[in-house]
């Protein structure tokens, strides 16, 4: 037991998010390059030394220099296994995006220094927030002109409403950015040259009472240092680790992810202050990794298709407690069965690698031969329970959708049908009618070309979409109610999901209340549970 304990003690399990743009891959691909994975690392726009970011894997990303889905990345670096949860920035994917957090014990959040918290941040901080998961805070692209470092701290407390507490402060930005203050050490790391960020140079530490700062960083930027200094020892919050974990207190570095200036500081810092993982609620209580010695996981997240070749499914499972040996048999609690976990597996981008054991705290994808959902609870306790679910969001744009070969039903309706239990897109079928007419709805409008892509590149398959007017679905809570004798609006329609649940879509708001006004008894939800 204590082999498990102390390796699950050496985990630490954390999503990267951020705004698009705010250069998040590079900062995964970064943590891979310190952590010995990778010798070299390539510009994600492929520009420095035209390869790709080895965390992005779907053409369509390579394609756009965009994170479509989550990427999970083991490294070790320190004593410790780490394990990477690399999310999509753009905002059509946020709803992989959060269950992905449901899988993470901390978060980091990535900051542009030019543009501050942007809308995105602010989607995904609320997800943290809402879990208690602690937050630590880069701010990036300090090798550009960044906003004023005052007025950063500022933008995060006011539109995140948590209090910052800087761990090291930066010397200048853009072509003046030299390197960084350590606030606790009172020591300045200063950069030398990391040939475009592809190797990770050398970092030269100098006291603060070290008459040769003088000239290393110039008289000027010494100055406005110490003044700055002074001024954030009076004013910002005191670190302090309780209110950390429970994510009322952002630890904040700075650095360029870009050049490495600061990543391996932050990396050090970072797993000094975050904790190994933690309990987990379940239907009988928390479950403690530290004491829960069975086997134990949740599924948060299936792929299709990720080697073309074999026509696969992955389902990813969070392991919560417990070891994990290849082939073993465990209670898979929501199908009611036995199950053997076949071909496990951890990944870097599309490169895999076969796993004999992984512990509490790691993620490992399982060959998946259709049995798994998102949500679903895997043990090898006595005990069967189950881990909480993870909540269905509500698609917000919808399309009618169909092939335009009419002899590819077969593959359509399988590719549809898989892409759907990924997650990514929901589908549905008119009422009274089979499948020929598909509806699909999705958070973000960027995953219908997604859908198309995917459709036309792993079953060959392509597909006419007409966009429907609808903006609000409704699932019907209702046990008694009899979908033929809804009283509705002109602009409802009567649907069902794969489950055969019946469903209401709308195209205004004020119809949704018009139409429980009618109908006495008819209760409406705005959430699916999976």
């Amino acid at each position: 037991m204590s082999e498990i304990t102390n390796e699950i003690k050496k985990r630490r399990t954390f999503a990267i998010i951020s705004h698009p743009d705010a250069g998040k891959t590079t900062l995964t691909e970064k943590f891979l390059l310190y952590g010995g994975v990778i010798n070299q690392a390539g510009s994600v726009k492929g520009k420095a030394t035209a390869k790709h970011a080895v965390s992005d894997w779907m053409e369509i990303e390579k394609e756009r220099g965009i994170s479509v889905t989550s990427s999970v990345l083991q490294f070790n670096y320190g004593g410790y296994c780490i394990n990477i949860l690399d999310t999509p920035g753009h905002q059509d994917f946020s709803e992989d995006t959060y269950r992905t957090l449901m899988a993470a014990d901390s978060a980091v959040m990535v900051i542009d220094a030019s543009k501050g918290v942007e809308a995105q941040t602010r989607k995904l901080f609320k997800v943290c927030a809402m879990r208690h998961i602690p937050i630590f805070t880069f701010i990036n692209k300090m090798d550009r002109d960044a906003k004023d470092t005052f007025d950063l701290l500022d933008d995060i407390e006011k539109e995140l409403g948590i209090p910052t507490c800087p761990v090291n402060w930066p010397i200048g930005s853009g072509k003046g950015f030299k390197g960084v203050y350590d606030r606790q050490k009172k020591e300045v790391e200063l950069f030398s040259d990391t040939r475009k960020g592809t190797t990770t140079g050398e970092v030269k530490v100098v006291a603060m009472n070290n008459p040769e700062i003088d000239w290393l960083i110039g008289d000027e930027a010494k100055t406005t240092l110490m003044e700055e200094i002074e001024l954030l020892d009076g004013a910002s919050a005191e670190f302090d680790q309780e209110l950390v974990d429970k994510g009322e207190l952002s630890p904040v570095f700075f650095g360029s992810a870009l050049t490495n200036f600061g990543v391996e500081t932050f990396l050090r810092h970072f797993l000094a202050m975050t904790t190994s993982p933690l309990p987990r609620m379940s239907d009988h209580g928390a479950i403690d990794p530290m004491e829960e010695k069975d086997f134990s996981a949740f599924v948060f997240k299936i792929q299709a298709n990720m080697n073309k070749a074999h026509r696969d499914r992955i389902a990813f499972m969070r392991i919560c407690s417990g070891a994990f040996d290849a082939g073993m048999s465990v209670y898979h609690v929501q199908g009611g069965k036995d199950v053997r976990l076949s071909q496990p597996q951890q990944m870097i981008a599309s490169e895999r690698k076969i796993i004999e054991k992984a512990y509490g705290g790691d993620i490992i994808g399982v060959f998946d031969p259709g049995i798994f959902s998102i949500g679903d609870t895997l043990t090898a306790s006595k005990e069967k329970f189950a881990y909480e679910g993870i909540p269905t969001f509500a698609p917000e744009h919808f399309a009618r959708v169909r092939q335009v070969d009419t002899m590819k039903r077969k593959q359509f309706v399988k590719g549809i049908n898989q892409i759907a239990q990924e997650g990514a897109i929901q589908i549905f079928q008119e009422y009274n009618t089979g499948m020929e007419e598909i509806i699909v709805g999705v958070v973000g409008v960027l995953q219908f070309d997604v859908l198309k892509y995917r459709l036309k590149n792993e079953y060959n398959v392509e597909i006419l979409l007409e966009n429907l007017p609808y903006e609000y679905i409704r699932w019907i809570e209702s046990v008694d109610t009899d979908l033929d004798r809804i009283s509705g609006t002109s602009d409802m329609k009567k649907i069902k999901d794969l489950k055969d649940r019946p469903l209401l879509l709308f195209i205004h708001e004020w119809s949704i209340r018009m139409t429980l006004e009618r109908n006495e008894g008819l209760v409406l939800s705005e959430f699916g549970r999976s």
